[in-house]
């Protein structure tokens, strides 16, 4: 059917085959709500139990070998010991997310608090970020701030956007060899008047001044609603910053549910993007593919084979646009050609070149299917009873 439309279906299946997603070691632990944490049988406790699951999704999908740290929930006493056991499983360590929230200190601020001691101990413990990505051979520090302000009058603006830009240049400064680090933004919460780093165009801005291993990273739940994504997202890639991506969906602020549960016409409108930036020859080829969601109610690592199938399936609907149709609409300025070429694309059925494209791989056509067959939910549920001791966590 797809060679019949005149598509190069062995490419198609070769750019699905390279794309890599990474899950986060967070979203297979208990988590919740402000109104309190559900747990969950079998949930991960620590890092171990997080890399085994995460495991069991590259198992299965075949295209999630990189599973993201967030220090220090994940921190261990020997990190090279830890790649050992990523590798043992299959696995790799993929980004590093440091964590200047959650400690009394950061009550008002980590890199924008007025107190230097503040701001000291927040870069220390990037320095330590820096020092675990030489250990584990991450490449990506990816940077969230909490930071803002809840009232009008509590602190000078200006003065946190001047510590914030000292602060990001020396977060540069320490980068490994070959790293980058990528720069989150989100447009409120936990700040409610003001947020530091609020919107793309501020993270950009940062990025630019910090230095050219800084790039932007788009959270899908970080925007008001009805924010253009794949316009932004298009703007970031011909400005050559488009750094990553932390995949997840919404209905209505930052949710964090499974990606394209509510929207996947939106992660497919992205990656239509993304191809085109590939055509003009524009940084694409390095974007970090990161899943960052909270499974409040659903089985974690369900959740997580969820997300990635729909993601692929999105890219691989991306895939299938005939752009040579879609150039001459345009240059026609035919209105309901385009639409209709792009909607033809993602109206395709794409399961059966996914599950092929799997097997292929060496992975399970059908993902889901396969885990909840596996068995391994049911050992997990009856291993994993009460708490670890020294184990951390959101939740």
């Amino acid at each position: 059917m797809l060679s019949g439309r005149g598509i190069e279906v062995e490419e198609v299946k070769a750019q699905l085959k390279a794309q890599e997603i990474e899950t986060p070691s967070w979203g297979y632990g208990n988590s919740g709500t402000r109104f309190g944490v559900f747990k969950q049988p079998g949930a991960a406790r620590d890092v171990h139990e997080r890399l085994s699951d995460a495991a069991q999704v590259h198992k299965v999908t075949g295209v999630c070998p990189g599973v993201a740290l967030h220090i220090p929930w994940d921190k261990v006493d020997d990190y090279d010991a830890l790649g050992q056991e990523a590798a043992e499983l299959g696995v790799c360590i993929g980004a590093i997310n440091p964590n200047v929230f959650q400690e009394p200190e950061y009550k008002l601020g980590s890199f924008g608090h007025r107190d230097p001691a503040v701001r000291r101990k927040a870069l220390d413990h990037m320095y330590e970020c820096a020092d675990i990505m030489q250990q584990t051979g991450s490449t990506v520090l990816s940077l969230w701030f909490a930071d803002g302000t809840n009232y009008p009058g509590q602190d000078d603006i200006i003065e946190r956007k001047r510590r914030f830009e000292e602060c990001l240049r020396e977060t540069h400064a320490m980068l490994p060899e070959g790293a980058r680090m990528l720069i989150e933004y989100k447009f409120f919460e936990p700040a409610f008047y003001h947020t530091d780093i609020a919107d793309w165009g501020m993270a950009l801005n940062f990025a630019i001044k910090a230095g050219p291993r800084a790039e932007v990273l788009v959270d899908l739940g970080h925007h008001p609603l009805s924010t253009n994504i794949e316009h932004l997202v298009a703007l970031l890639l011909d400005e050559g910053r488009m750094g990553g991506f932390h995949f997840n969906n919404r209905k209505y602020a930052d949710d964090d549910v499974t990606t394209g549960s509510v929207n996947l016409y939106e992660v497919f409108l992205i990656y239509h993007e993304i191809l085109n930036a590939e055509r003009r020859g524009a940084a694409a080829a390095n974007i970090a593919y990161m899943i960052d969601q909270s499974h409040i109610i659903k089985p974690k690592v369900e959740a997580m084979i969820q997300s990635v199938l729909n993601i692929q399936t999105a890219y691989a609907r991306a895939l299938l646009v005939d752009r040579t149709a879609l150039a001459e609409a345009q240059a026609e300025d035919d209105v309901v050609a385009g639409e209709e070429i792009l909607r033809n694309a993602y109206d395709t059925d794409v399961r059966p070149l996914l599950a092929i494209v799997r097997q292929e791989l060496g992975a399970a056509a059908d993902p889901l299917g396969a885990y909840r067959r596996s068995g391994y939910f049911e050992r997990i549920a009856l291993e994993r009873q009460g708490e670890l001791k020294g184990a951390a966590s959101w939740g």
